[in-house]
């Protein structure tokens, strides 16, 4: 067994115990709770057993875990297409194509955008948790678009830190079935997973909270009642747009998880979904940086059958 001692930094306080774990340690959130049941842990020198503790920043942290298995990190892959839109010493933003997994996760050991970022930035190995290296945030499978990666510790530990409090701009573009009554508006309702399909997330008392804030661009009539709407996360949960814009009768295009399959819409092989804005302050300089993304050629023309 080898130890880690740490002091929780600023990012994560007022987490649990077992996701601290988890991003201190490199190992995953199962892995971490183990550690933490098995007590493993102590916090400020006393064995802490359950995860779901809150830490304060400054805690002290003692975690007795395995030496980590480095032949379960991803390896560099040089074939995975990485679409670079900004790059520094700290950060890169890349322009995610649809159909690319961001990480490595269940079905997906290989092929992901962290195996084609090791290939083109080594350095990556060392940011953040092993099995995603630099990964601050995701986007799901079939959503394109902006994504900001870590390319340093420090870097990380700031973009962690500003996505916590909400100083990171993220802006989506949706084609949505129906027509709104108003012209904007704020979906504040709390994700979690589905009692009924676990696989699926869901709005529940029982979810974290979640804040998503939506504008109308444009309505159409025809081939069907639908609408071109830009959302703003000020949360980021699993499948947070998709969920919220379903919750209030407007599911997106395309999205058979959560009732946007209404009409079959030719040339649509995905739901409508682009993250298309990104802003963030530059957590070394401290400037701003915007980044916008234009709809990929699949979706344009899709837009286009729309009047």
């Amino acid at each position: 067994m080898s130890a880690i001692a740490a002091d929780v930094p600023g990012a994560l306080a007022g987490e649990r115990l077992d996701r601290v774990v988890a991003t201190l340690a490199g190992c995953t959130r199962a892995e971490a709770s183990a550690l933490v049941t098995e007590g493993h842990v102590t916090v400020d020198g006393a064995v802490v057993t359950r995860g779901a503790t809150r830490v304060a920043e400054g805690a002290s942290l003692t975690i007795a875990r395995a030496a980590p298995r480095h032949d379960d990190a991803p390896h560099p892959d040089a074939s995975v297409d990485v679409p670079v839109v900004y790059e520094d010493d700290d950060v890169v933003v890349v322009d995610k194509p649809a159909g690319l997994v961001v990480h490595p996760g269940a079905g997906n050991a290989n092929g992901t955008l962290v195996h084609g970022l090791l290939a083109r930035y080594p350095e990556l190995a060392g940011v953040g948790q092993p099995d995603r290296p630099g990964i601050v945030h995701r986007l799901d499978k079939e959503t394109s678009g902006l994504l900001v990666v870590a390319r340093s510790a420090r870097a990380h530990t700031a973009l962690t830190r500003a996505l916590k409090a909400r100083d990171v701009t993220r802006r989506y573009l949706a084609l949505v079935w129906g027509h709104f009554d108003t012209p904007r508006g704020v979906v504040d309702a709390p994700i979690g997973r589905s009692a009924r399909t676990p696989t699926r997330m869901a709005v529940s008392a029982r979810g974290r909270a979640a804040r998503t804030s939506y504008e109308v661009l444009e309505q159409f009539a025809t081939p069907a009642a639908a609408a071109l709407v830009a959302c703003t996360l000020d949360t980021g949960r699993t499948h947070q747009i998709r969920v919220h814009l379903a919750a209030i009768g407007h599911p997106v295009v395309g999205d058979d998880r959560y009732g946007g399959r209404r009409t079959a819409v030719p040339g649509l092989h995905r739901f409508f979904l682009h993250a298309a804005h990104l802003g963030f302050d530059h957590p070394v300089t401290g400037e701003r940086v915007e980044l916008d993304s234009p709809l990929p050629d699949d979706l344009s023309s899709v837009l286009r059958r729309f009047s």
